[in-house]
């Protein structure tokens, strides 16, 4: 899985997370529901500047969005 998948599996699971659908999170980071939808599906790379609005909106670390998924049975 390279960085871009990884960020995009973390994006949608803590968007889940919070409850959120993409519009109700794009609405509040200030970016489209089609650019989110983007961002979720790997279509796109993300800018810092989103990582930041993304980040402060889900009440995250920016970290938490390139966070390996662990390993089951580990």
């Amino acid at each position: 899985m390279d960085l871009r998948e990884t960020f995009a599996t973390n994006l949608r699971r803590l968007r889940n997370a919070r409850g959120w659908s993409q519009d109700e999170l794009a609405f509040e980071a200030k970016i489209s529901r089609g650019y989110l939808s983007e961002l979720e599906t790997g279509e796109h790379y993300v800018s810092i500047k989103i990582i930041g609005r993304l980040a402060e909106k889900l009440d995250v670390e920016p970290a938490e969005f390139l966070k390996w998924p662990s390993k089951r049975g580990r």
